[in-house]
C-alpha cells in the first residue's frame, strides 16, 4: 500500500514538472501581449539597417497571421512536394513571426522583409544570420504599423540565411523579445 502511494506521488510530481516546463518553454507567438517584453543583448558588431518602403507594385507578403487549419496526411504530402519544387521568384521564404513583428526572405534579389503588426511605438526588427560567417545584420521597419519594409542584400548563392524576428525601440536603440527564429533558408531558394 505504501509503495503504491509513492508511485502515485512520483507520477503526480513528474507530470507537474513536465507541465511547468512546457509552460515556461513555450515560445511567444505573434498575438501575445507586449507586457512581457524583455531586452535582448545584441553583439556590438551587429549592423542595423533601416528598411525602405517596398517598390510600388511589389507583391508584398501578407501581414495577416496564418490560419491554424487542420493538417491532414494529404496536406502534408502536398506540402512536402511543394517544398521540393523551386519557388516562384517573388516567393517569400522562411516566414517567421513573433509579437508585433513578421519577417521573411525573398531569394530573388536577396530581399529581407520586415513587417510591423502592432501599434506599440516600437518597430519590427528582422535579424539575418548566415551559415558562412558573414556578420549579422538587422533590418528595421520604422514605417509604422501594418507596413512592410525591405532591406536589399547580396548573400552568397551557395549559403543559407536564418531570420530572427523581434521588436526594436528606436528611442533607446534597444531590442526586445518575444522573438522567434526561422529555420535555415537557402539563398538560392532551392531546398
Amino acid at each position: 500500500m505504501r509503495e503504491n502511494w509513492r508511485i502515485k506521488v512520483s507520477v503526480v510530481a513528474g507530470v507537474s514538472a513536465l507541465a511547468f516546463s512546457a509552460l515556461m518553454a513555450a515560445p511567444a507567438v505573434a498575438d501575445e501581449a507586449a507586457s512581457s517584453l524583455q531586452e535582448v543583448q545584441m553583439p556590438a558588431d551587429v549592423k542595423i539597417v533601416e528598411g525602405l518602403a517596398p517598390v510600388a507594385g511589389a507583391d508584398a507578403p501578407s501581414l495577416e497571421p496564418e490560419a491554424d487549419a487542420p493538417f491532414s496526411a494529404a496536406a502534408a504530402a502536398a506540402a512536402a512536394a511543394a517544398a521540393k519544387a523551386a519557388p516562384a521568384a517573388n516567393t517569400c521564404l522562411g516566414s517567421t513571426a513573433a509579437y508585433g513583428s513578421k519577417g521573411c526572405f525573398q531569394h530573388n534579389g536577396d530581399i529581407v522583409w520586415a513587417g510591423d503588426t502592432q501599434k506599440d511605438g516600437m518597430s519590427a526588427a528582422v535579424g539575418v544570420y548566415t551559415d558562412y560567417g558573414r556578420a549579422a545584420e538587422v533590418c528595421i521597419n520604422k514605417l509604422g504599423v501594418n507596413t512592410w519594409a525591405t532591406c536589399n542584400k547580396d548573400y552568397r548563392e551557395t549559403g543559407n540565411v536564418r531570420l530572427r524576428v523581434f521588436r526594436y525601440d528606436g528611442d533607446t536603440g534597444k531590442f526586445y523579445q518575444p522573438e522567434n527564429w526561422s529555420g535555415w533558408i537557402p539563398v538560392d531558394g532551392k531546398y
